[in-house]
C-alpha cells in the first residue's frame, strides 16, 4: 500500500516540476477553431472550451494543488504543534483557553468557514492558502495536545525540568519530538484533505481566478460540456482522485508503520 502511495506521489511531483517544460503547448494558447476536440495523437487528454490543450494545463494544475497542500499543511503543523504542545504541558488556563477555541473552529464544517472566509477576504491562491490554514492547524493542535499530556510524565522529561531546564527548552527539544511520527502522518492526510480543498474551492470560483490553470476550474469549465465533450472533466477529476488516492495510501502506510497494531 506504502510503496504504491509513495509512487503516485513521486509521479505527481515529477509532472508537477518537469511536466509542463515536456510538453510543447503552451497550457493558455487558445486553437478556438479546435475547441472541443477530443482526445488525439498531437492532443492526448483533448482541447477544452477554449482550445487550450488539457494536458499541459492538467501538468500546470498539479503546481497549484501541490504548491496550496504543501503551503498549507506546513503552515497548520506549526501552528498546530506549538500550541498543542502549549496546551498539553502548560496544562490550566492555557489548556483550557486553546482548547476552546479548537473546540469553535471544529464546531464549524470546514469547507464552510474557508468558503466564508475566501469571500470575505477575496478570491485569490493566497487567501485559499491563509482560510485553509485556519481550519487546519486545529487537528494538528488536538494531535500534539494528547501527545504532550502523555510525554511531559515520561521520566527523561521530568528529569530535564529537575536539572533546571526552561519550559521553552523542555517543549522544543523533549516533548515535541515525541509527537513527530503522529504529526508526519497527520501531515500526509492532511496533503489530501488540503488538494480537494482547494479544487472544491476553485470550482466554486472563489480560488485561483482565470487564466491560471487549476484543476477545480477546469472541472468548473467542463461542467457544461458533461455530453458533448466529457473529456473536460474526465481528466481533471481523475487527476485529483489519483492524487487525493496517493496521499491516502502514503498516510495510511506510514500510520502503520508508526504503530504496527493499526495494521493488524
Amino acid at each position: 500500500m506504502i510503496r504504491v502511495g509513495v509512487a503516485i506521489v513521486f509521479i505527481a511531483v515529477l509532472a508537477a516540476l518537469i511536466g509542463p517544460a515536456l510538453t510543447p503547448y503552451d497550457p493558455a494558447a487558445q486553437e478556438l477553431a479546435r475547441r472541443l476536440e477530443g482526445p488525439s495523437l498531437s492532443h492526448p487528454f483533448g482541447l477544452d472550451e477554449l482550445g487550450r490543450d488539457i494536458l499541459a494545463r492538467l501538468l500546470s494544475g498539479a503546481r497549484i494543488s501541490l504548491m496550496v497542500g504543501l503551503a498549507v499543511v506546513s503552515v497548520s503543523s506549526i501552528v498546530g504543534m506549538l500550541l498543542g504542545s502549549v496546551a498539553g504541558y502548560f496544562g490550566g488556563l492555557v489548556d483550557d483557553a486553546i482548547s476552546r477555541i479548537v473546540d469553535v473552529l471544529m464546531a464549524f464544517p470546514g469547507i464552510l468557514l474557508a468558503i466564508a472566509l475566501v469571500a470575505v477576504l477575496g478570491p485569490s491562491l493566497t487567501n485559499v492558502v491563509l482560510a485553509l490554514t485556519v481550519i487546519g492547524w486545529v487537528g494538528y493542535a488536538r494531535l500534539v495536545r494528547s501527545q504532550a499530556l502523555r510525554a511531559r510524565e515520561f521520566e527523561f522529561v521530568q528529569a530535564a525540568r529537575a536539572l533546571g531546564a526552561g519550559a521553552p527548552r523542555v517543549v522544543l527539544r523533549h516533548v515535541l519530538p515525541t509527537a513527530f511520527p503522529a504529526v508526519v502522518v497527520q501531515a500526509t492526510l492532511g496533503m489530501a484533505g488540503a488538494i480537494i480543498a482547494e479544487a472544491a474551492l476553485s470550482f466554486l470560483g472563489l480560488g485561483v481566478q482565470p487564466p491560471t490553470p487549476s484543476w477545480g476550474t477546469m472541472l468548473d469549465a467542463g461542467r457544461s460540456h458533461l455530453f458533448d465533450a466529457p473529456h473536460l472533466t474526465i481528466f481533471p477529476g481523475l487527476a485529483i482522485a489519483i492524487l487525493v488516492l496517493g496521499f491516502n495510501f502514503l498516510g495510511d502506510g506510514l500510520r502503520d508503520r508508526v504503530d504496527p497494531k493499526l495494521a493488524k
